[in-house]
Order: structure tokens, then C-alpha cells, then sequence
């Protein structure tokens, strides 16, 4: 028995050892812990800002740098994954505190959501034509412009710049819808700011770009957006631990490319060669490269860039401090800027209401190079004979011979400097209401300033005060005349102040299996322009003053000398008051309806024409929908949409456009001698101008399959423009002033565009994504003369005016021409006696053709392709991006080469070596002509970037670190014989290399990303 009562005895402690052993798991399951671990995609790179939540609580959180994510919870909770583009993935907690959680991609970029104007979108509920740069997919390099950094990311984009860092890019979508410069640009909206200046922009502050560029797409912006509208969302606050980290690069350029000019020694050789020799004013014994002397051999580029992120569940925050500095390959240009950002967002009434304020500041110092295009012209003419400067120190120059500068000298004696300070303050109000609806209301405040100085020493005013100056394409060079003595400075400041107001209301409701999304608004801007003044001073005692001290000077000695007003700078307040409609219905994600209206009024416009209305309609079929659908396993997603819409080009116009205005147009003689200004109209009246109009018709088609492996998109579009805007000549007769401003012509853009986007290789250690794009635009004028009352015949433009050539021209403005098509003579050869002939207007051949007679259309400025290919490969910590961008089947007609063709004058300017075997006795060796038309077609490796990056814990307190170095434009496969044959496409004079080159930079930078906790 005792036996048996001591095996109970253990026994019964056994058991409630068991049972409190239990009651004790049970307590640690209920415990919360803090859970730790990495979100990563399928390719193992991390997901940073995805949404982190506890299934049926209020606990939220997100991804840090490499992924990071820690939030509290219990064995059997289930924690929500979330991220755009990306499938929601749900884990749950076992015993273990740290997981590593993979994300797949969605199955297809249809389910991406995307910005439009006043709302946003999924891909798949979209009719128009829209495309989507993530930040993380733009160009990098040492960039200033938002432009260059879209360089060949978006189909029908065409997008060229030069290597000046104070010159932003010329942006064309869809070809120019214009004829008017300066009128061709997209609109820019910024986090839904209407018009917002891009300058206020950092690159790491951009979290993606939408492109809207059908009309269906753009014109719920009304008459601002004939040009494409390009929406740009910057990065928010996310919910979770604040988030510290820093993105920099330090970078080295160097001139890409250079003219083959000769040296001394070969210019003297074929001086010599040809019986001529060297005036004793030039011939000082030097051997000077001035591209040498004018470039730097190396400049440098910097970027820095600080930012925070964090917040509650109802208030997140963010801010960022990016400093930018990028010297310019001409000496004394440089820009150095830096950019300011805050933003706050604030839910309150049970998240019902939510309040948000940004607030953006850009300063800049701009140097820029004193009558750059002159120094450009005589950094290539100028002898290599002559010295920079004197024995003496002085600067050399030879006076006697005219329009003849010393390149340095012109660079190190006069200063042009601009100052800006740009701020953007936004503030948006969002309310939910019952029964589906919410109510937005935006204000915003953006001040430009900009304060520009100039300063032209007392060498100026004595040597270069009759300044040969190019301008850009189609103006025609002039001299330009520096008034005054010992010193020349001008002084401006204005300010520009932009206000809006919008204000709309958006009815979402799903009934059954109808969903109907409706927004109706209201806008109203305010833009007051060139608020601000000029003045100008001279005779100063010493050249140290600069333009800061304009008292210092003493104009009044000066009897011809008057003060600079910049007259033609006036002061502007333009009114812009809009009402907007847009309703979007979905039939089971099926069928898919959109219309919209926009209704524009201002006062910049003819009496008559203060109104206009933009409306747009598209349809989209999901015909992966479908039932018939479901067994095709290839393809995943496939829609087919279409859009018709109408928007309007309201660029460069101002209250007085329209206006009749009276003005000094000379003098009038009293007694042999004039004595007082005659005045008289020099604008016309023309209460009837209004908008011109753009309507475009689009056709797409996207497509997904293979998993989501591969995806795109094909879209035709029909462009049509009508009311074209053209100043021109009237019989003073019937009208007051000699021209006169009507809407008159038309003209069409058709084209095709192309995307597609693959994953061909996919394992847990190498991926390999590359995406191609591919663009077909057909630019033609349809007429000029829409008015019965005007006849205006074709219109010949840019006159380079290169000396012995007065009155040539080399692209002409015609009916069933494309804007930029060259005009000009068609080169046959040399004859017997070595001298350039030419077939006539009979098709004879002559050595003296007759300017405008015998002129030949011999192709356009307008790219046939414009490609993008882009490549990015993971190989464990290692990355690798490639992009390379070409444009093709255009034509440059390259005026500086001509120029150039100067055997007979080589004792007076330089000339590049391949003139070597040119006769000395053919006079017309530089003649505007197809022998200087050239091949513009280019395929460029624009970026590629090397970069690993090293695994967490390395460093304590550093979730991530990435090392990465950079190259751009590595090389450029062309048969251009020019600095580069990325030519200014804007305007209406593209194409034409005329002395206005910047050379362009080869870039290798050295940079580092890291993130702490």
C-alpha cells in the first residue's frame, strides 16, 4: 500500500507540474512580443514604405530601408503585407520573432495605380494613354533638370538638352502642337499644384512620374495642356519609426567631344602651301588651343541629400535638405543650388478628415558665360597663332580685324549672374462624407524671384562694345551694342506670384455591378508676372565695382548713354477662372466609360473669346474578363481603349496681346533737325483671338502574359491642331500698325508608340528586368492661312548670316512640310576649278544659285524613332544598371561646320583640320547648302551604374548601405561631324546647329545611399 500511495502521490505531481506547464504556454501564446524581419520582392532586393498590419487591430507600420519592419504582435495573429504593385501577403506568427517575407509582384503593371488630374486611377480602370516612371527608374547622373532625367523613359517624349547646367531641357510630346517658341512645353502639375515650377524639385524627393499624353488624358487641364501634362508626386511621410537617411555623389566631368581645329604648326603649313601667310598682328609666335583655354579640363558635380520620414497612425511627416553644385565645362559657369521641402499630414475625426501642408524652397546662384554663343563661335575661329595674353599680363587682342574676339579675354571680363529663390506652399483639406462622397479643397502659393546682374569691364566698353552675337534658332544674329564707357552694369529684380484655389467634390458608389466614380470643381489662379524693374549705369572709376554698386557710376557724363528699362518686360496679371467635370463608370471590370468637360475662362484673350471648353470621352474593354477568356493561360491581362479629346495651348499670352497700344515709333522733323518722338499704333486689336486648340485620337492596347513576365502596351495617335497662333504682316492701310496676331493654321502629329517590358531571367541569386520603348511621330503643317481674310505664304526662316552669305535662310514654315524641314541649296560638287556648284531651280548646274529660287527641300529636323532600352541585373548584393537611348532618321543642318569652310580667310580665323585639301579659291566653300546637312541619327549609352550593396548589421545602427559609381554618356555612335547631334528639338527652328553648341560632358560619379534607424 505504501508503494501504491507514493506512485499516486508522483503521479499527481506529474500532472500539475503538466498543467501549470500548459497554463504557462498558454500565457506566453497571449503575450504580445515585438516581431522583427525583411520584406523583400521575389527578386530578394527590399521593399521599403510597404504597408505592415496586424489583421483586425490598428496596428500599422511600415518597411524602412532594406525592408525593415518591427511591430508588436501574439502567436496566431495574422500580419498584412501591402505595397503598390505588389500582391498583399499575409503571414502568420508562429514562436519565432524574426521572418523574412517575400512579396511577389502583381501579375501584371494594370493593376498599378496612377495620378490624373484631380484623382487617381488603377491601370486597369484607365481609357487614355498614360505612362509611369517610378523614381527609383529615372535617369541618374549629375542632373539639374527633371527633363534630362526623362531622357528616353517615356514613349513619345522627345526630350534634348545641351551641357549648360543653367539650361533646362527642351521637352516635345507627341510633336510640337505649335508654332509659336517657347509655347511647346508639357504642363507640370506637382502633388496637384497646377503650373508648379520644376526647379523646386530634388531627384531623390520624386516618388514617381505620370505622363498624361493623349487629350483624353489632359484635358480636364483645359487650355494649359495641348502639350501633354506631366504629373509628378513627390514622397510622403509613411507611418512607422522615423526614418533617417542620405543619398550623395561626388562627380568628375570632362568634355566629350571637340572640334579637330588646327594648331599653329598646321595652320602655317597650309598657309603656306596656299601662298598666303599670317598678318604680323596675329603671328605672335603662340600655339594656343583655345577650346583648351575656354574649357575646363575637368569640372566637378556634387549632390547631397538629408531626409527624415515617420509618424502615427495619424500623423506622418517628412522633410528633406538636397544641395546641388555642378560646374559648367565653360569656365565661369557653374550652378549651385539648394532645395528645402517639409510636409505634414494629420487625420482627424475618426480618420474622416485629413488635413496636409508642403512646403517647398529652392535658392540658386547661377553663373553664366557672358555672350556665350559668341565664345563658343570664337573659341574654334580664333587664330592659335595668337597668345591669351600679352607679355605684359594684359589680355591680347587684335582690334584691327573685325568681329574678331579673344575668347578668354571676353569670359574673364565680363560676369552675368542670376539669383533665385523659388517657394511653393500647398495646403489640401480632404473630408469624407456620407453616401460615398469626399470634399477637396487645395491652396497654393508659389513667389519666384529672380535678381539678375551683369558687368561688362572698361575692356568691354572699349574692345567688344559692337559684340557679333548669335542667337538661338530662328532669330537672326545681330551686333550687339554696349553703350556707355570705363564699364557697363545692369541690374534687374522681378517676382512672379502664382495663387490657386481648387476645389472639388468626388461621388464614389458601386451598385452591384456598376461602379461609378464622378468629380465635379472649380479653379481659380491669379498670376502676377514680371513684378519688378530694371536699371543700367556706366562710367565707373574702377572695374572691381561690379553690378552691385551702380551708384558708383557716373552716366550722366556720358551724352549718349541712357538708362535700360527693359522695355520689353512688362508687368502682367493674368486671370484664369475654370469649371471641370469628370465621370468615370465601370460595368464589372469590364466595361469601362469616361467623359469629361473643362470650361476656361481669362483675360488674356480677344473680347470676344474670353471662354472656351475642353471636352474628352474614351471607352476601355478588359477583355480579360471575359468568360470566353478564362482558358488562355499565356495571357494574363488584355484591354483595347480608346479616347477622343480636346485641350488648349494658352502659353506665352498676356492681357495686353490682344490690345490696341500706341508707342514711339520714330521721330518726327522740325526745321531740318529732329526735335520730338512721333507716336502711332504698334499693335494691332483683335477681339476675336482665342485658344488654339489640340484634339487627339487614340487607340491603345495593353497587354500582360507569361506570369507577368512580360507586359506592354501599343498606341496610335491622331493629333490634330487648329486656331494656330501667327503674327504677321497687314496693309498698314487697313490696319494701324503694320502686323497683326490671328488665329490661322493648323497642323497634324500621327504616330505610333510602343512598350515593352520583360523579366527574362529569375532565380534567388540573378534577375535580369529590361524594358524597351519605341516612338513614331509624323509632324505636318495643314495650312497657314485659315482666315479668308489673310493670305500668308510659306515662311522662310533662320538666318545664320555667316559672312558673305546675307539673306540665306535654311528651313522654310509650308503647307504639307513638317516644322524644321530644310530649304536650302542642293549641293552638286565641285566643277573643273575646284569652286562649289549647285543645280538651280531647273536643275542646271551653277556656282552662283539665287537665294530663295533655288531652293531645294532636302528633308527635316523630326526624329522618324525615338528608342529607350533599359536594362537592370541583380547578381546577390551586386546591381547593375544599363540604359541606352537613340533618336533616328533626322536630319541637322550644321551651320557651325560651315561656318568653319573658310580656306580663303585661314590668315584671318582657324580652320578645323579636315578643310586641309579644300581649295583656297573656292568661294563658295562655306555656303549654306546640302553639303553641310548631315545624318543626325545617334544611339548614345546614356547611364550605367555599378553598385552592391552590404548586408544589414554591418554597421550597428545602419539598416542599409549601398556604394554605387555612375557613368554617363559613356560614348555616342553617330555620323554627325558636329560637337553632338543632340540638337535643341524645341521651338520652331529645330535641328539647326548654328554656334549655339554647349559642349556636352562625359560624367563618372562615386556615390553612397544609407539609411538609419
Amino acid at each position: 500500500m505504501r508503494f501504491k500511495s507514493t506512485r499516486l502521490k508522483y503521479s499527481g505531481l506529474f500532472m500539475l507540474l503538466l498543467l501549470i506547464s500548459q497554463v504557462f504556454n498558454n500565457a506566453y501564446a497571449q503575450t504580445e512580443r515585438k516581431i522583427t524581419g525583411n520584406l523583400v520582392d521575389d527578386a530578394k532586393l527590399p521593399i521599403v514604405g510597404a504597408s505592415v498590419t496586424v489583421k483586425g487591430t490598428t496596428k500599422v507600420t511600415s518597411t524602412g530601408a532594406g525592408g525593415a519592419f518591427s511591430i508588436s504582435a501574439k502567436t496566431g495573429d495574422k500580419i498584412v503585407f501591402s505595397f503598390l504593385g505588389y500582391q498583399t501577403k499575409e503571414l502568420t506568427v508562429t514562436n519565432a520573432s524574426t521572418y523574412q517575407v517575400v512579396i511577389n509582384e502583381a501579375a501584371s503593371s494594370l493593376t498599378d495605380v496612377v495620378v490624373v488630374g484631380y484623382g487617381k486611377s488603377s491601370r486597369k480602370a484607365l481609357t487614355s494613354s498614360i505612362s509611369t516612371v517610378k523614381g527609383d527608374d529615372l535617369n541618374k547622373g549629375a542632373i539639374s533638370d527633371v527633363g534630362q532625367m526623362l531622357q528616353g523613359k517615356v514613349p513619345g517624349l522627345n526630350i534634348t538638352r545641351s551641357g549648360d547646367p543653367n539650361r533646362n531641357a527642351a521637352i516635345i510630346m507627341r510633336g510640337a502642337s505649335t508654332l509659336r517658341d517657347g509655347a511647346q512645353s508639357p504642363l507640370f502639375v506637382i502633388d496637384g499644384v497646377v503650373g508648379a515650377d520644376i526647379s523646386i524639385l530634388a531627384p531623390d524627393d520624386i516618388a514617381s512620374i505620370d505622363v498624361l499624353k493623349d487629350a483624353a488624358a489632359a484635358s480636364i487641364y483645359g487650355n494649359r495642356a495641348a502639350n501633354g501634362v506631366i504629373m509628378v508626386t513627390t514622397k510622403k511621410g509613411v507611418t512607422g519609426q522615423t526614418q533617417i537617411s542620405y543619398n550623395g555623389y561626388f562627380g568628375i566631368e570632362n568634355v566629350s567631344n571637340r572640334y579637330d581645329m588646327m594648331d599653329a604648326d598646321q595652320l602655317k603649313a597650309f598657309l603656306a602651301k596656299n601662298n598666303y601667310a599670317l598678318t604680323p598682328a596675329n603671328d605672335k609666335g603662340a600655339n594656343t588651343n583655345w577650346q583648351d583655354e575656354v574649357q575646363r579640363s575637368n569640372a566637378l558635380s556634387q549632390n547631397h541629400n538629408i531626409s527624415l520620414s515617420g509618424g502615427t497612425e495619424k500623423t506622418t511627416y517628412n522633410a528633406s535638405l538636397n544641395y546641388f553644385k555642378q560646374d559648367g565645362i565653360i569656365k565661369s559657369s557653374d550652378l549651385d543650388r539648394f532645395i528645402g521641402r517639409i510636409g505634414l499630414e494629420q487625420k482627424a475625426l475618426n480618420d474622416k478628415l485629413k488635413i496636409g501642408l508642403n512646403i517647398s524652397n529652392s535658392v540658386t546662384n547661377s553663373n553664366l558665360v557672358p555672350y556665350r554663343n559668341t565664345v563658343l563661335s570664337q573659341m574654334l575661329t580664333y587664330l592659335p597663332t595668337a597668345p591669351v595674353k600679352n607679355p605684359d599680363g594684359s589680355y591680347f587682342d587684335n582690334l584691327i580685324q573685325s568681329s574678331y574676339y579673344n575668347p578668354v579675354s571676353m569670359i574673364d571680363n565680363g560676369k552675368e549672374n542670376v539669383k533665385s529663390k523659388n517657394i511653393l506652399g500647398n495646403l489640401t483639406v480632404n473630408l469624407k462624407l456620407p453616401f460615398g462622397f469626399s470634399y477637396d479643397v487645395s491652396a497654393s502659393y508659389q513667389n519666384t524671384q529672380n535678381i539678375y546682374g551683369a558687368f561688362y569691364n572698361s575692356i568691354y566698353t572699349s574692345r567688344y562694345n559692337n559684340v557679333r552675337n548669335t542667337p538661338e534658332p530662328p532669330a537672326t544674329p545681330t551686333f550687339a551694342t554696349l553703350t556707355g564707357k570705363d564699364g557697363l552694369a545692369i541690374r534687374n529684380a522681378y517676382q512672379n506670384t502664382n495663387k490657386i484655389v481648387e476645389t472639388y467634390l468626388t461621388w464614389n458608389k458601386k451598385f452591384g455591378d456598376h461602379d461609378i466614380n464622378a468629380v465635379v470643381g472649380y479653379s481659380y489662379q491669379q498670376s502676377l508676372n514680371n513684378d519688378g524693374f530694371q536699371t543700367s549705369s556706366t562710367n565707373f572709376p574702377i572695374n572691381q565695382v561690379g553690378y552691385n554698386n551702380l551708384s558708383l557710376g557716373n552716366p550722366y557724363a556720358i551724352t549718349d548713354f541712357r538708362v535700360d528699362y527693359n522695355p520689353g518686360t512688362t508687368y502682367q496679371e493674368i486671370l484664369l477662372i475654370s469649371d471641370f467635370a469628370r465621370v468615370n463608370y465601370n460595368y464589372k471590370n469590364k466595361y469601362l466609360v469616361q467623359g469629361s468637360i473643362r470650361r476656361d475662362g481669362s483675360n488674356v484673350f480677344g473680347t470676344n473669346e474670353k471662354w472656351g471648353y475642353f471636352p474628352s470621352i474614351g471607352a476601355a474593354w478588359n477583355i480579360d474578363q471575359e468568360n470566353f477568356f478564362k482558358n488562355i493561360s499565356l495571357i494574363k491581362t488584355l484591354k483595347l481603349r480608346g479616347s477622343y479629346g480636346i485641350a488648349g495651348n494658352s502659353l506665352g499670352f498676356a492681357p495686353l496681346t490682344t490690345k490696341l497700344i500706341y508707342g514711339q515709333v520714330g521721330q518726327f522733323y522740325y526745321n531740318g533737325a529732329p526735335r520730338e518722338g512721333a507716336y502711332g499704333a504698334i499693335q494691332n486689336e483683335n477681339p476675336d483671338l482665342r485658344w488654339e486648340k489640340t484634339a487627339t485620337t487614340n487607340i491603345g492596347l495593353d497587354f500582360g502574359m507569361l506570369n507577368g513576365r512580360l507586359s506592354g502596351s501599343v498606341d496610335v495617335y491622331d493629333k490634330k491642331t487648329t486656331d494656330l497662333i501667327l503674327s504677321f504682316g497687314v496693309d498698314p492701310n487697313l490696319y494701324p500698325a503694320g502686323t497683326y496676331t490671328a488665329n490661322v493654321g493648323s497642323l497634324s502629329n500621327k504616330g505610333i508608340e510602343f512598350v515593352l517590358n520583360g523579366t527574362p531571367v529569375l532565380t534567388d541569386n540573378f534577375s535580369w528586368t529590361t524594358g524597351f520603348n519605341l516612338a513614331h511621330n509624323k509632324n505636318k503643317i495643314i495650312s497657314l492661312s485659315d482666315d479668308p481674310r489673310f493670305n500668308i505664304e510659306d515662311r522662310l526662316s533662320v538666318s545664320p548670316d555667316g559672312a558673305g552669305q546675307s539673306g540665306a535662310t535654311v528651313q522654310i514654315l509650308s503647307p504639307g512640310k513638317a516644322i524644321g524641314t530644310f530649304y536650302t541649296f542642293k549641293y552638286a560638287g565641285k566643277n573643273a576649278n575646284g569652286v562649289s556648284q549647285y543645280y538651280d531651280a531647273a536643275g542646271n548646274l551653277t556656282t552662283t544659285p539665287t537665294n530663295k529660287t533655288d531652293y531645294y527641300v532636302l528633308g527635316d529636323a523630326q526624329p522618324k524613332v525615338l528608342l529607350g532600352w533599359s536594362n537592370n541585373i541583380r547578381y546577390k548584393n551586386f546591381d547593375l544598371s544599363v540604359f541606352m537611348r537613340a533618336t533616328l532618321g533626322l536630319k541637322i543642318m550644321n551651320v557651325t561646320r560651315a561656318d568653319l569652310f573658310r580656306p580663303s580667310t585661314a590668315q584671318f580665323t582657324n580652320i578645323p583640320v579636315e578643310v586641309e585639301n579644300e581649295s583656297t579659291t573656292d568661294f563658295n566653300a562655306p555656303k549654306y547648302s546640302s553639303r553641310f546637312l548631315e545624318n543626325g541619327s545617334y544611339l548614345r549609352l546614356d547611364n550605367a551604374t555599378l553598385g552592391y550593396t552590404f548586408k544589414k548589421g554591418l554597421i550597428p545602427g545602419v539598416n542599409s548601405l549601398r556604394l554605387y559609381t555612375t557613368a554617363n554618356n559613356l560614348f555616342v555612335i553617330t555620323g554627325y561631324k558636329g560637337i553632338d547631334p543632340e540638337i535643341n528639338q524645341g521651338g520652331t527652328a529645330p535641328g539647326v546647329d548654328t554656334n549655339n553648341f554647349y559642349p556636352k560632358t562625359r560624367t563618372f560619379l562615386f556615390g553612397l545611399n544609407v539609411s538609419f534607424n
